[in-house]
């Protein structure tokens, strides 16, 4: 097998899993209630807003600040990571845009691939979750906002799939890096 046949094999399989995930959240656009989830969850997303607030907002102790600033930090770290050299070295464009937004929504100008929501909301579970005995609102919350890019059709499911690896791995490191003990 040549390289630019497993190329095109391997966009085939991408190809494929988009279209398969794509036909769920066909099914969801349009119901008011979803839309309105997926889209107030992209924009709290937008520049890890959501994820600033939630380190900070009980941040009244030394370490509970610790971690806020570990977070912040990190979301930073990923933030420059992925809409810098990550998302030039693949330059993906962005789903197709022929259709209408039932709410507003920020058009980026980065590559689609990988998705930096869905790596930001990952890092910041990662590193709030250490903290917290409630942590399933904090993964609930990350997978709403990561699959919120794919219902409003700004990113292709494989550019989530990817940026939620991308965020594990940038997570591991920070821990390892800046443990909280």
């Amino acid at each position: 097998m040549t390289q630019i046949q497993a190329m095109s094999q391997t966009q085939a399989a991408l190809d494929a899993f988009d279209n398969s995930i794509e036909e769920v959240f066909v099914k969801l656009r349009g119901n008011p209630v979803a839309d309105r989830l997926f889209y107030t969850a992209s924009a709290l997303g937008n520049f890890s807003l959501l994820w600033h607030l939630l380190a900070w907002a009980g941040a009244r102790s030394p370490h509970a600040r610790r971690n806020a600033r570990r977070v912040s930090v990190a979301l930073f770290v990923e933030a420059a990571l992925v809409n810098g050299p990550i998302k030039a070295t693949f330059n993906r464009s962005r789903p197709v845009a022929n259709h209408s937004h039932p709410h507003p929504l920020r058009q980026p100008r980065t590559s689609s691939f990988p998705s930096g929501h869905a790596s930001a909301a990952v890092v910041a579970a990662v590193l709030l979750s250490e903290t917290k005995r409630q942590r399933w609102p904090l993964w609930g919350a990350a997978a709403v906002v990561a699959a919120s890019r794919i219902h409003v059709r700004i990113h292709h499911a494989s550019d989530v799939a990817v940026g939620v690896l991308v965020g594990v791995v940038i997570a591991r490191q920070i821990k390892k890096l800046w443990p909280l003990h």
